[in-house]
């Protein structure tokens, strides 16, 4: 098995705030992150994907067509847009970074060709802040019922 990751970057605003709760308790949860007026973000995109070495190629898949499916379906999207509003697969949404990565998943896992998989969506929103995504089928995602 071999992982082939494109680094990709993006500029977006967005606020943090859940329409069921009042403003004051939007406040108290998300901080400064619940600003009215919106606030923005540098992310930094990972997208690493995992298989086999073509024989015939030496890839695993061509990177350049990788960075194509990317701008495409997430970058294209997001870029210098304003997340809670202008994003179609972010609606309805509230738009942490952890959800954002979830949502970048889903719009790049139908595109990626058999037997090519994608492994695992990276985003930095900040230096210091990130998530790692590693799909719906991964362990941390799976719910076990134990009978004692």
């Amino acid at each position: 098995m071999i992982y082939l990751t494109r680094v990709e970057h993006f500029n977006a605003a967005h606020k943090l705030y859940n329409p069921e709760w009042e403003r004051e308790k939007n406040e108290e949860i998300f901080g400064k992150c619940a600003n009215e007026n919106w606030h923005g973000h540098n992310y930094e995109l990972f997208v690493t994907i995992k298989g086999e070495v073509n024989n015939e190629t030496g890839f695993l898949f061509d990177a350049k067509k990788l960075s194509r499916l990317i701008k495409e379906h997430v970058l294209d999207k997001l870029d210098h847009k304003n997340l809670n509003v202008d994003v179609a697969f972010l609606q309805n949404k509230l738009c942490s970074t952890e959800n954002i990565a979830k949502a970048i998943w889903q719009q790049l896992v139908p595109y990626l060709p058999q037997p090519v998989q994608l492994h695992c969506i990276k985003l930095y929103e900040t230096p210091r802040i990130y998530v790692e995504y590693f799909g719906p089928d991964s362990y941390r995602d799976r719910t076990f019922l134990y009978n004692d």
